[in-house]
């Protein structure tokens, strides 16, 4: 991408959260200038012998480190498999395993009509508007965007982009993503927001941003104005575990809505973190008191040095089979694979779709009820023949239903048929 510019200021070793000045703490701009962005540094809170060092060192050479206070200070330093810790520190994996993946598994940049947009879909553009991150999160699409130092986009690749999109009005939908557009100054982002709603047919604006997870003090009063100012605007974040959703992160998002902004999650599926029904359960239910709609449960993508964090496909559908009826309905994702060379994202679902007629549906519901469900206009006549049952004598109209006997439901009736249970 052309004219990586304006770089970011210094970066510094962490001062502990003990020692940090109490205006100091809270401060968005001083957790962005104190990042942990040495894996050398990480011994002054972490329990790291110097072979883990030096092996974490060897990783930065190719794929940068850096963390936020605040984030780090989520961790549980004892626990080598903490969550936190896991998306947070380079590992020697990253290395051994990046032939697996692509620089850019999604062909972003064969969709680029000016360089750092990305128009796939139709009605959508993706700007890229920086390469800054308050993290960088070790499973992220876009490694091959994690130069050197951190640098905004400069001001003439944004007005090719913007007059791109002005001259296409088709594009009703334009996300601001990177690195992470929150991590520029609110002036910066207001100058981008502006001249984007000057443009008709832009009707929707969203923003890309993990700040609620990482730096949630990002979300201040100047930025909500700002972007209460030129909405409709949508934020989608990641929270990818329970233990991402503090009161700070719920704060952030509380005030984000008080100022108009709807906001959406988009997890990403990572094995050893959130690679468990229970855990994506609990992730999505807090989301959902926060007011925070779960939106997507991406597979994650196949991106060089992160092929360690993949799972098989096959977990996600099982994961949304522990969902679906099992919690609320508005708080279950959709579970999406990116597809390579730019196919966009395939929603991927259990099957409950079983079989089928001309007269006849045959569903299965949560519970592995497999029911008939009569087509528009259609009057089932029961056939006089008899089949050999199960899911053909649905479909002939001879049962309605096949019912395993010991679902809950079922049990539940049968105790109230008989006075034994509510």
């Amino acid at each position: 991408m052309e004219e990586q510019q304006e770089t970011l200021g210094s970066q510094c070793e962490l001062p502990l959260k003990s020692i940090a000045k109490h205006d100091e703490w809270d401060n968005w701009q001083w957790q962005m200038r104190k990042r942990i962005v040495s894996a050398a540094s990480l011994q002054n809170y972490l329990h790291l012998d110097s072979r883990r060092i030096a092996e974490m060192t060897l990783v930065e050479e190719r794929f940068r480190t850096a963390i936020t206070p605040y984030y780090l200070s989520l961790a549980n330093p004892d626990d080598p498999n903490d969550p936190i810790l896991r998306q947070a520190l380079p590992e020697t994996r990253e290395l051994q395993m990046a032939d697996y993946g692509k620089a850019d598994p999604l062909s972003e940049e064969d969709d680029m009509p000016v360089p750092g947009l990305t128009h796939r879909y139709e009605d959508r553009a993706l700007l890229v508007v920086t390469n800054a991150c308050a993290m960088f999160c070790r499973h992220c699409t876009r490694k091959r965007i994690w130069h050197a130092s951190d640098a905004n986009v400069g001001e003439t690749s944004i007005s090719k982009m913007i007059n791109y999109i002005r001259r296409t009005p088709s594009i009703r939908d334009v996300i601001l993503s990177g690195g992470d557009p929150f991590t520029l100054p609110t002036w910066r982002l207001e100058h981008i927001l502006k001249r984007l709603r000057a443009i008709p047919h832009v009707e929707i604006i969203r923003i890309g941003t993990r700040t609620p997870v990482t730096v949630p003090m990002r979300i201040d009063k100047e930025l909500c104005e700002v972007l209460d100012r030129y909405g409709p605007i949508w934020v989608n974040t990641q929270f990818n575990h329970p233990n991402e959703i503090t009161e700070e992160a719920a704060a952030a998002v509380d005030r984000l809505i008080r100022h108009g902004v709807c906001v959406n999650n988009q997890s990403v599926l990572l094995r050893g973190i959130n690679d468990d029904p229970e855990i994506i359960k609990s992730l999505c239910r807090k989301l959902v008191r926060a007011k925070v709609r779960p939106y997507y449960l991406f597979q994650c993508d196949q991106v060089e040095g992160v092929e360690h964090f993949r799972t098989r496909v096959s977990k996600g559908i099982e994961i949304m089979e522990s969902l679906r009826g099992h919690t609320t309905g508005f708080s279950i994702p959709t579970f999406v694979v990116d597809g390579p060379e730019g196919t966009g994202k395939i929603p991927v679902m259990p099957n409950y779709l079983i079989s089928q007629s001309e007269q006849m549906s045959v569903l299965r519901n949560y519970e592995g009820v497999i029911v008939g469900y009569r087509e528009s206009g259609e009057r089932i006549e029961t056939q006089n023949h008899r089949t050999s049952g199960g899911v053909s004598a649905i479909l002939s109209g001879q049962m309605s239903a096949i019912t395993p006997y010991e679902s809950r439901r079922m049990i539940r009736r049968r105790l109230r048929a008989t006075g034994t249970g509510l």
